[in-house]
């Protein structure tokens, strides 16, 4: 008799997952029943500030086919919620009236976004009232609104200094709207980068058209647009931000209230340990930005210092992977393999990586000591281990600044700005923890003004693509296999399906491929 089992949630990771279970569904192994409130299968809600600037399509932005999935045999369910889940029973009752039984259930509920209490906007974080001419930029009818103002040229306000915030900015601005940033901190990504790398990427998306408005705490929104809509983002100066559009980027939270419904344990999401289990319920999981990895057993030297869900879609793709053999291994009846199966290993730190176009930083790592900070450089440099060192470059007038934050030669945090093949090769070498070269100027020549040919040319084996781990080797299997488009690789490999920012990286190689074989 077959497994039967659902999954809550129908975004990208749980795409991905219900991509690993069809052979089992299709070998009569499973039954497989998936959840989404939205009407629309799963798409790549990363890129939907792409779509409403105008650069792609919804039909680009598509990671399922809920027709195809049902003609497989799944049971596709969309535009209703999960209302409550019955642990005793092993059901979840949905808002439709119907249930739905489970052998297993995987909660992929995502994260929802963080609204700041403004006067003007409903406070409740579950379900606020955005009045019109504000959104959080989540999902296709939020990208419509964004595209609405973009091709009347509006003012667009953005409030957060966080990645998508500035990627939104930069790509509204390039197609002709007015747009300012909000942000509190004295320069953009506070939390991420330090202070000069700041401080030029601020300048950077100044001389990109963007207005950057730092140091601001905002207190309310005016909605006194002629059709009642966002007028002005209040600050608590006195001052306003006058706009048509205010777009709230400022974080999101896991969704994490069905599974406390339920009794489950959570923090900042839903506890669940190295087989994606929830705590003390082995029927239950959970996998993408709902879930923390961070197993009950309190001797776990991994899980200690363990963080909470980081927000990536990469990782998340991962778990869904894994899971998506597990799972698999159990509906076939071989637990005994299942048991066998290697635990997920741990997420190495991120990357973070702004791609635009006049735009390039890259940042990862704890970057945030400076060269005379003795102190911070000592610290922990205790029976033998090497202290910190830092080597940092900066050329504010041309918008460019490199910081390398050092133990014993390998990388522990990096900040590159306007520096985009320097950026490349850090990035390389702190993924795979290498050590730097004793002179770090040869690093900074990557970029320099001959553009050192051959200097810093890619290893065909590193990862492209860092959400779908795909590597330029594989990228350029997928052109030589007829790929010519950045569509038709994603097609193939995946590769540039997640945040998109390879997509110019994969255009690069189908270039290279395309003007080698013109010249042969």
């Amino acid at each position: 008799m077959s497994e039967q089992i659902v999954i809550v949630g129908f975004g990208p990771v749980a795409a991905r997952l219900v991509d690993e279970l069809l052979p089992a569904v299709r070998a009569g192994h499973a039954r497989l029943t998936v959840v989404g409130e939205e009407a629309e299968a799963a798409y790549n809600r990363v890129l939907v500030a792409d779509l409403g600037v105008g650069r792609t399509t919804a039909g680009a932005l598509a990671l399922s086919d809920a027709d195809a999935l049902a003609a497989d045999g799944v049971d596709v369910r969309l535009g209703v919620r999960v209302r409550r889940v019955d642990r005793a029973r092993q059901q979840v009752l949905l808002s439709d009236g119907s249930t739905a039984h489970y052998d297993r259930l995987v909660f992929a509920t995502g994260s929802r976004p963080v609204i700041p209490n403004l006067t003007g906007i409903n406070p409740d974080p579950a379900s606020p009232v955005l009045p019109a001419g504000v959104t959080a930029l989540r999902d296709l009818r939020d990208a419509d609104v964004l595209r609405q103002a973009v091709d009347g040229g509006k003012r667009v306000v953005v409030l957060g200094g966080g990645v998508l915030g500035l990627e939104t900015a930069l790509a509204a601005a390039e197609e002709g709207a007015t747009v300012t940033v909000v942000h509190n901190g004295p320069h953009p990504l506070g939390r991420n980068i330090d202070r000069g790398g700041g401080a030029v990427l601020a300048a950077g998306l100044r001389r990109c058209g963007v207005r950057m408005a730092g140091n601001a705490r905002s207190t309310g929104v005016e909605h006194n647009a002629p059709d009642g809509g966002f007028s002005a983002l209040l600050l608590d100066d006195g001052s306003a931000i006058d706009g048509d559009l205010l777009v709230i980027s400022c974080g999101v939270r896991p969704r994490t209230e069905l599974a406390e419904g339920c009794g489950l344990s959570t923090s900042a999401g839903i506890l669940v340990d190295h087989r994606l289990r929830a705590h003390h319920e082995p029927h239950i999981f959970a996998i993408g930005d709902c879930a923390e990895v961070r197993c009950p057993d309190p001797e776990c030297a991994a899980c200690r210092n363990a963080k909470g869900p980081s927000g990536l879609v990469g990782p998340g793709w991962r778990q869904a992977e894994w899971l998506g053999e597990y799972l698999g291994l159990l509906a076939a009846g071989a637990v005994e393999d299942a048991d066998l199966l290697p635990e997920l290993p741990a997420e190495q730190p991120g990357v973070i990586v702004l791609k635009a176009r006049g735009m390039n930083m890259a940042v990862a790592g704890d970057n945030s000591a400076e060269p005379w900070d003795e102190e911070v450089l000592t610290a922990g440099a205790v029976n033998g281990r090497p202290r910190l060192q830092i080597a940092q470059w900066a050329d504010p007038e041309h918008g460019r600044y490199v910081k390398m934050t050092t133990r014993g030669g390998v990388l522990e945090g990096l900040v590159s700005v306007g520096m985009p093949r320097t950026a490349a090769e850090l990035v390389g070498l702190f993924e795979r923890s290498a050590e730097l070269p004793a002179d770090r100027s040869l690093l900074l020549r990557l970029d320099g003004p001959d553009g050192l040919p051959g200097a810093g040319a890619a290893d065909p084996q590193s990862t492209v693509c860092r959400c779908a781990g795909v590597s330029g080797a594989a990228i350029q299997g997928a052109v030589e296999d007829g790929c010519s488009t950045v569509a038709e690789v994603s097609k193939a490999t995946r590769a540039g399906t997640g945040c998109g920012g390879c997509h110019e990286d994969i255009k690069g190689l189908i270039e290279k491929h395309f003007q080698a074989v013109s010249a042969a």
